[in-house]
Parts: C-alpha cells; sequence; structure tokens
C-alpha cells in the first residue's frame, strides 16, 4: 500500500511553488516526518517531509516543476528500503558515466560549515560517508568547471549540502596550492554541453580555436529571484527615490567593541557585532525624524511608534530580509542574538514567512562583501533603506591635524514623495552622531 505526499501549506497567499529539489530517490528508506523534496516559493523554501515511514516509491513530477498546495508529488511505499552501506555509497557518489549524461553525481559533506578558526581548510576536510545528497544543477555545473571534488568539500548548506559558494572557495584554495586535485574527466551537462577537464599545455606554434570553447547556458530565474526582480522594479517604479550620504568615524564603536567584546560573549553567548550599534542608532534618529519609519498607504501617512527593522543577511539563494521587531526596546544583546538566529536560519534555508513580512524601515549591510559605496532601493512599503559599507582608514582633519581614521559611508534612500530632503539629512546625521558617540545611545540622546 502507497502513501500519497502532498505538497504543504506554504503560508498565507502563496498556492503554489516550485519543486527545487528531490533529496531522496526511489527506493531510498524515509522515516516518518524526513524531508524528501524542497519547494521553493517566491518568499521561501520550505522542505515536504514524508507522512509515513517506508521506502521511497515514485516521484511524480520533476525538479523545477509548478506544483500546487495539496498537489501529490510522490508515493511512499511500505518496507524498509534496500541496505546500502556507506562504502557503497561512496563509491556511486564518484561513479561517472562515460557518456556523461542522464546521470546525476552525488558528493559526502559534513553537517557543519567551515570556519576560520579550524585548523583544515574546507577542501581539505574529510566528509563523513553518512551524509550524501545530490548535487543541485547549480553545484553540479560549478564542479566541472572548477575541476574539483566534491566528496572533499566540506558543505555549508541544510544538512550540510554543497553550495555554489563551497565549490568556488575549494577551487580557489587548490589553486593556491592548497590542495592537489586529480584531473576529472569530460562530462555532459544537464543541457548536453560538455565541460572538459585541464588538458597539457599547448605548444605555442599551434593556433587555438578559442570560438570552440565559448559557451552559454540559458537557466531558469528562481520564483524568489523573480520575486526579487518584480519588487525592486516596483519600487523604482513607484517611489520617487533619492539618496543621501555622510560618512562616520568608527573610532569610538571599534573602541568599544574591542574593550567589551570577550565580557559580552561571555555573559550573553553572542558576539558583539556592529549591526547593534546601527539598529540603535536608527531607533533614535526615526524618533527625531518619525517621516523615515513611516510609509504611504493610499492617500494616507502611516507613522509608527515602534521599529520593526529589517535586516537583509545572505543565503545560498540571494539576500533575505527577515524582521527585527520592536528593535527600538531591544538591548544590544537581543539585537544581535535575533540577528545571528536570523542568519543562521537563511543559511539553513529555514525561514519562515512570517519572520520576513513587515518592517518598517531596512538595513542593508554591503560591507561585509567589501562594498565602498553603493545607493540601496527601498522595500515597500517602508520608506526609507540605511546602506552601510566597508570600513577603511582614510585621511581626516581632527583638531586641525590630518589623521588617519577608520571611516565608513553611509547612504539613505529614501522615498521623496513622504521624507523630505531636510529630513533625510537630519536622519543621517543623528545616526552618525550616535555612532561617533555611542555614549548618546545609553544616555537616550
Amino acid at each position: 500500500m502507497a502513501t500519497d505526499v502532498q505538497v504543504p501549506a506554504l503560508g498565507e497567499s502563496i498556492t503554489e511553488g516550485t519543486l527545487a529539489q528531490w533529496l531522496k530517490q526511489p527506493g531510498d528508506a524515509v522515516a516518518a516526518d524526513e524531508p524528501i523534496a524542497s519547494l521553493e516559493t517566491d518568499k521561501v523554501t520550505v522542505e515536504v517531509p514524508s507522512p509515513v515511514a517506508g521506502v521511497f516509491g515514485e516521484a511524480l513530477v520533476k525538479e523545477g516543476d509548478t506544483v500546487a498546495v495539496g498537489a501529490v508529488i510522490a508515493r511512499i511505499d511500505e518496507g524498509t528500503g534496500a541496505a546500502t552501506t556507506p562504502a557503497e555509497k561512496g563509491a556511486e557518489s564518484t561513479k561517472i558515466n562515460p557518456a556523461g549524461a542522464g546521470e546525476s553525481p552525488a558528493l559526502r559533506n559534513d553537517d557543519h560549515a567551515p570556519h576560520a578558526a579550524e585548523t583544515q581548510s574546507a577542501a581539505e576536510a574529510p566528509a563523513p560517508s553518512d551524509t550524501i545528497t545530490t548535487l543541485s544543477p547549480a553545484v553540479r555545473r560549478a564542479v566541472l568547471e572548477h575541476h574539483v571534488d566534491p566528496s572533499k568539500i566540506r558543505g555549508s548548506g541544510k544538512d550540510g549540502r554543497l553550495t555554489k559558494d563551497d565549490v568556488i572557495a575549494a577551487a580557489e584554495a587548490q589553486k593556491s596550492g592548497a590542495v592537489a586535485q586529480p584531473v576529472a574527466p569530460a562530462k555532459a551537462g544537464a543541457s548536453g554541453q560538455v565541460a572538459t577537464s585541464a588538458s597539457p599545455p599547448r605548444d605555442p606554434g599551434l593556433r587555438r580555436d578559442d570560438a570552440s570553447e565559448r559557451k552559454e547556458e540559458r537557466v531558469k530565474m528562481s520564483r524568489l529571484r523573480q520575486t526579487i526582480a518584480t519588487r525592486l522594479k516596483e519600487a523604482q517604479n513607484t517611489a520617487a527615490l533619492l539618496t543621501t550620504f555622510n560618512d562616520v568615524d568608527m573610532t569610538a564603536v571599534i573602541e568599544a567593541r574591542a574593550r567589551y567584546k570577550d565580557l559580552f560573549e561571555k555573559k550573553h553567548g553572542i558576539r558583539l557585532g556592529f549591526m547593534g550599534f546601527f539598529v540603535k542608532a536608527v531607533a533614535l534618529a526615526a524618533r527625531d525624524v518619525p517621516a523615515v519609519n513611516a510609509s504611504i498607504d493610499g492617500d494616507e501617512i502611516v507613522y509608527h511608534d515602534y521599529l520593526d527593522v529589517s535586516v537583509a543577511v545572505s543565503a545560498p539563494k540571494g539576500l533575505m530580509v527577515p524582521v527585527v521587531r520592536n528593535a527600538q526596546a531591544m538591548s544590544f544583546a537581543e539585537i544581535e542574538q535575533a540577528i545571528a538566529g536570523y542568519g543562521k536560519k537563511a543559511k539553513d534555508g529555514t525561514l519562515a514567512l512570517e519572520e520576513m513580512q513587515g518592517g518598517t524601515f531596512t538595513i542593508s549591510n554591503g560591507g561585509v562583501f567589501g562594498s565602498l559605496l553603493s545607493t540601496p532601493i527601498i522595500n515597500p512599503p517602508q520608506s526609507a533603506v540605511l546602506g552601510m559599507h566597508r570600513i577603511e582608514e582614510r585621511p581626516v582633519v581632527r583638531d586641525g591635524q590630518i589623521v588617519a581614521r577608520p571611516m565608513m559611508y553611509l547612504a539613505l534612500t529614501y522615498d521623496h514623495r513622504l521624507v523630505d530632503g531636510r529630513e533625510a539629512v537630519t536622519f543621517l546625521v543623528r545616526v552618525k552622531e550616535a555612532i561617533e558617540d555611542p555614549t548618546r545611545i545609553l544616555i537616550d540622546l
């Protein structure tokens, strides 16, 4: 007797999704509530659990298909499944079809993402044989393009799955001489193209036919990427966007972090970061300039006496924007814990829809990626977004002397329909004052 697996409810107003990846294959044993597939909606990625224990019998849809809530996508048969030893699984993961088509390579991953403090590099770390997952199309392409051995890479995705960033990082380590990888044979990808492995040096006297190595590939936009594109374009078409800039001396914040970071982490179990200072500074500034924390609803302006900060965090499939609610009433530790928790969920793909809904103001930190300056776009119906950037030493004048200080550019993009230029500049100056003199945050100035 087979049990149907249906698409679960995906959240309010979401009626369908895209089957992003099968996590189990026909014949695999599954436990009750064990994820067998991942679904991608226009907001979040969710996993589909098996309703019963048994054997994965049949997949009724293919990866990339659109499925409606309640639709049957697979069947689970009774039984325990064929036993496969870790050694056999490892052998399967390195097996390559000479024709190169119709076969999905597998790999072994560790359950934990690599950290800088570890002595082994991500590419060198041994991976346990009991965590074997199927490569996604993007990761498969990256493995073939960079000629790396996926079985020697730690996966930082959910359940230790490999991400494209993991493959690229391993490839960079390999180029720098950290890892010696065997040359992989040529293999045809899903599109029928052949990715060739490294070839012997060419005779400089031979003419190279560059045209034969030009490649193209078309990949359908994910639902999340389509939604991001739609909302960003909607913001440009609807709001009167304008950006104002300022710079801030980060000396006081850096010194405060250096002095108290160990005590802070010991007491609260979380590192003291820059974001807590900026969230508190925004809360102070928004009290003085409430229009920046307001929104337009038809012909009315909605003012909020609370600050729900949307904080952009990086995820394998793009930026996600969870909301830190009532930030004006939170302590530094509560803010840092909330942001760290959201960051981990984004990386694991477990952010819930309700955790990303709402928000009255957004902070985007492009500085973690090395951005010097940018003009962020607001997240409708919000009226403003603060862009943080990288910190670098620059010459500034202090007391008539030219000195080097750690400076950061700040950018405030705002909806000019609601926020006047004077208000935007005042808001940014208030943030600058609070960051350069954090005592203002403590005594509520």
